[in-house]
């Protein structure tokens, strides 16, 4: 990312649910006849419009042997176009009061834009060339290269601790391409040809393989003409987007590994095999990450940190991913404490929520908490625009902006549990004890 690379809801009080009915994401949908789809929602609250367009390739559609090229083109496509010069694409919207950015994950590539509403065209004709006439040449490869390679020193290598998704990806996955980060391989960047790089454009940024978002001070009717101008000339892709169909088998038995690293707290990384972001259980799971670390008053900060004093960090997050992903469990131990004690008090509180369920005050405690989370979300131009294109590109119904609450709101007490017995196996996880390099 260029800068770089919580939840949801929800709560079943009267006063919640009526203000959700009264107040949905009103927005219009459509799709080009280049496959192009365009969603718009207007809001005339401040003078702003946020542009951003979605393209539905992330890590997971890389090949093996050219990893890091999703991440490495979210970089390349701000080197200019046939009509933009180079370094200028920045200097267009600066100039126009606007600001960008960019993030690429497993499953997408996400750019943005937020300007004056006045500025709308500018910020069209700029995705338009990003989309039909980048410059994807030897000089801007290599400029980016460099770029990239700096990126990865400064928040991975040099981070304590930075490379521990890395470490976990290739202990969980063996088959799916899961098993790599966004980051890639800087040996695969250095090999890959122009060529290379030329065909990864051709083949995902494509309008089929797009979502164009708009929201803020907008007329859909007047602007329509100017979405036709910019984009509907953009031919089609003509080549198969590839979508992995890899199914990862189970992983049958715990897997234990042992990192060194330049860091001076022992750390400990849990990580669980989960289902993809559209399962049902996904919600409950992300529900109950939230009970064992949303905030200090969670179970996993107050046990580890607070009352036995034997970390300094614990946390609970789920990687919401298209395809099965994972749920990430930690611990940073404190000084002197050994790593054994800090996996014991964690999995001391995954045991409690597989045989105790979740007393009803703490539950609503949590669906209050989560109901703020979406709150939060849609509370910005700039949250509505991702969310819409999210839903839309991995649930295929932007509306879920609306009606996404519902899910969360179905899951009980019992889901929590009942997730937390199925997924939370040690048969299913991979443990890393992460230590000083002078422990070795």
């Amino acid at each position: 990312m260029r800068i770089s690379y919580s939840l949801l809801l929800c709560v079943l009080s009267l006063p919640f649910l009526a203000n959700a009915q009264l107040n949905p994401v009103k927005f219009e949908r459509y799709t080009m006849s280049n496959g192009l789809k365009v969603i718009l929602h207007e809001e005339h609250s401040t003078p702003i419009v946020v542009v951003s367009v979605l393209y539905h390739v992330g890590s997971k559609n890389e090949n093996p042997e050219r990893t890091g090229f999703a991440h490495f083109f979210e970089h390349l496509l701000f080197e200019g176009s046939t009509n933009v010069g180079r370094g200028e694409f920045d200097k267009y919207l600066s100039g126009a009061g606007g600001v960008n950015n960019a993030n690429t994950s497993q499953d997408r590539t996400y750019y943005y834009e937020i300007l004056p509403s006045n500025q709308l065209p500018l910020a069209l004709w700029l995705e338009s060339e990003r989309m039909l006439q980048a410059k994807v040449e030897t000089k801007g490869i290599e400029t980016q290269r460099q770029v990239v390679k700096e990126e990865r020193r400064q928040r991975i290598d040099n981070q304590p601790y930075g490379r521990f998704l890395e470490e976990m990806a290739v202990r969980l996955f063996k088959q799916h391409p899961y098993r790599w980060t966004p980051i890639g391989s800087m040996e695969h960047l250095d090999n890959a040809t122009e060529s290379d790089y030329v065909n990864f454009y051709k083949d995902f940024y494509v309008p089929n393989n797009a979502v164009l978002t708009i929201a803020g001070d907008i007329n859909p009717a007047q602007i329509k003409p100017m979405i036709e101008k910019y984009f509907a000339t953009i031919p089609k892709g003509t080549r198969p987007i590839y979508r992995p169909t890899i199914v990862e088998p189970a992983l049958g038995t715990e897997v234990r590994d042992t990192i060194f690293d330049k860091v001076q707290l022992p750390g400990v990384f849990m990580a669980y095999r989960t289902p993809a972001q559209t399962d049902p259980d996904f919600y409950a799971l992300q529900m109950l990450n939230r009970l064992l670390s949303g905030g200090q008053s969670s179970r996993m900060y107050k046990a580890l940190v607070d009352e036995k004093q034997l970390a300094v960090a614990a946390q609970s997050v789920s990687l919401p991913l298209e395809q099965p992903g994972a749920s990430i469990i930690l611990g940073i131990a404190g000084l002197g404490i050994a790593p054994a004690k800090v996996e014991e008090a964690l999995n001391a509180e995954i045991e409690r929520v597989k045989t105790e369920l979740v007393p009803e005050t703490e539950f609503q405690k949590l669906r209050n908490q989560l109901e703020a989370d979406l709150v939060d979300e849609n509370s910005t131009l700039e949250g509505i625009a991702e969310n819409l294109a999210n839903f839309e590109t991995y649930y295929g119904d932007a509306n879920l902006i609306n009606t996404n609450i519902n899910r969360y709101l179905k899951v009980t007490r019992e889901d929590l549990q009942r997730v937390a017995k199925k997924y939370l196996d040690k048969t299913n996880r991979v443990v890393l004890y992460w230590l000083p390099e002078q422990k070795q």
